[in-house]
């Protein structure tokens, strides 16, 4: 099979392998023949488009016909372009979609103190400033020797800021570090400050709210004279702590997963977005939770989620959020649709409702329960929404601060990266997967190449168990750990 109609009102394919000029190729009923060559991941016109026409694919308009476009013509941004404007509006129109019956599952986890579980037991650095990320980086580097027993690892979080910043992008900063120290994957958190910056101690712990002083100590490198040798003592007694915790069996429904894609390409939509999608209904009907972001790649493909909200407050929510961010791209000059990245086009994507419609695929089919606010945790069951950017590295580490234990990530062209939490690459492609395997730890290319969505998601569910449990992911053998801190403000 060379072809995909993913909607029966579509009048584009996509590509799976590489098509030449003048080959015919089917799908369906349909017959086609190329009047150009068409690369894998990208579309062909499967009848005539007139000009200012929509493109239709997933069944919602991803395009407009800039010209006219034959049968069997590329379609892409030589040809189609955004249809998307600023001042779009939305009614709430309720639908539900049956979940699928899952048999109860469960996994290896640590249970804290506080009631909370994590899938790793591991000692977190957190700088409140970025002077002293050398610091940071030089105790984690020292004290590697705590890694042992049940502590899995040592790792350190730098950032620039936390210092010459004002108002609401100070608050970002302190509450999304905030909710780092307080993520159930660390066992044990040094919160290392440097003493004169915006983000002072006092007001970071008033951020911060109730903590377990075993579980979290502060230094403040300019009240000691050796910061070295004070540091690697609090990391001695965090150890001590941490490795009083063992795994335990803890059921399915504790979990919490993040999902957002990245490097996207056209098979993203149609393989690994739609399997973290099934994924995400079957670990719901088990009673966990899952995130979605990459809000401004949501533009275009609002009304997918939004009727799915459960109720009007969360509609008005979601409304809200979608809103407010394309106020922001505005209040900046920018337009809305500033998107897709050049990687993305490359790989087939040609406007932003055309990745937005593969992008919300990973929220399956679920009731949307609840929308959160940058680095808000959660605190429903099911599936939530969160306020954040598409890039990589901010929305990973804001997925993280708002609770996942890890993170699925898609991705068509593949990236190294990885956050806090556990990050999961599933490629859309195997040739992805078969090239940079030292990257990919899931392939769902495979569903191009004729296995069934819901054995896909099945497979996907096994995996994430396992990671829970403690199967390391490819960022984690290579000690990749990031953190990126979204902000909008002045630097002084």
């Amino acid at each position: 099979m060379k072809l995909i109609k993913i909607h029966p009102s579509d009048n584009v394919a996509v590509a799976l392998e590489d098509i030449k000029k003048n080959e015919t190729v089917s799908v369906g009923d349909i017959s086609v023949t190329a009047l150009e060559d068409v690369a894998r991941g990208h579309k062909i016109a499967l009848s005539d488009i007139n000009e200012a026409a929509p493109v239709i694919k997933y069944g919602n308009t991803i395009a407009i016909a800039s010209e006219s476009i034959q049968k069997g013509s590329w379609v892409h941004t030589h040809n189609a372009h955004t249809g998307l404007s600023e001042n779009d509006s939305f009614t709430y129109d309720h639908r539900v979609y049956d979940l699928p019956v899952v048999e109860k599952r469960t996994f290896q986890g640590f249970r804290r103190k506080n009631g909370s579980v994590g899938i790793r037991n591991e000692l977190w650095i957190i700088p409140i400033v970025g002077c002293v990320n050398s610091i940071a980086g030089q105790l984690a580097s020292q004290n590697q020797d705590l890694v042992k027993g049940t502590v899995e690892g040592l790792y350190h979080f730098p950032h620039p800021f936390g210092c010459s910043q004002l108002g609401d992008d100070l608050k970002q900063t302190g509450r999304l570090l905030a909710s780092l120290v307080n993520h159930p994957n660390a066992g044990g958190v040094l919160v290392l400050g440097l003493g004169c910056e915006n983000l002072t101690l006092s007001l970071f712990k008033e951020i911060l709210g109730d903590y377990d002083p075993e579980r979290v100590k502060f230094l403040i490198t300019q009240d000691v004279s050796d910061e070295i040798a004070e540091g690697s003592r609090l990391l001695k007694e965090l150890a001590d702590y941490a490795g009083t915790f063992r795994r335990e069996e803890t059921d399915a429904s504790e979990l919490i997963v993040g999902m957002k894609c990245g490097g996207s390409d056209g098979l993203s939509g149609i393989t690994a977005n739609p399997t973290v999608g099934r994924f995400s209904d079957r670990l719901i009907a088990l009673g966990g939770s899952t995130v979605l972001t990459e809000v401004p790649e949501m533009f275009g493909a609002e009304s997918i989620l939004f009727e799915r909200c459960e109720n009007e407050a969360v509609f008005n929510k979601a409304v809200k959020m979608i809103d407010d961010f394309k106020e922001y791209f505005v209040s900046h000059g920018q337009v809305v649709y500033e998107n897709p990245s050049p990687g993305n086009k490359a790989g087939g994507i040609t406007t932003l409702e055309d990745k937005s419609c593969g992008c919300v695929q990973k929220g399956g089919s679920a009731q949307i329960v609840d929308v959160l606010g940058y680095a808000e945790p959660v605190v429903k069951k099911g599936l939530n929404l969160l306020s954040g950017p598409g890039n990589d590295l901010v929305s990973s580490t804001d997925l993280t601060a708002a609770g996942a234990h890890l993170i699925l990530f898609t991705t068509g062209r593949g990236t190294p990266f990885g956050a806090p939490a556990p990050t999961v690459k599933i490629s859309t492609n195997t040739a992805l997967y078969e090239k940079k395997n030292g990257w990919i730890d899931f392939n769902a290319g495979s569903v191009a190449e004729g296995e069934p969505l819901d054995e896909a998601g099945d497979r996907l569910l096994d995996y994430v168990l396992e990671v829970a449990g403690g199967k390391r992911t490819k960022t984690e053998e290579r000690g990749f750990r990031e953190i990126s801190i979204f902000k909008d403000g002045v630097v002084l």
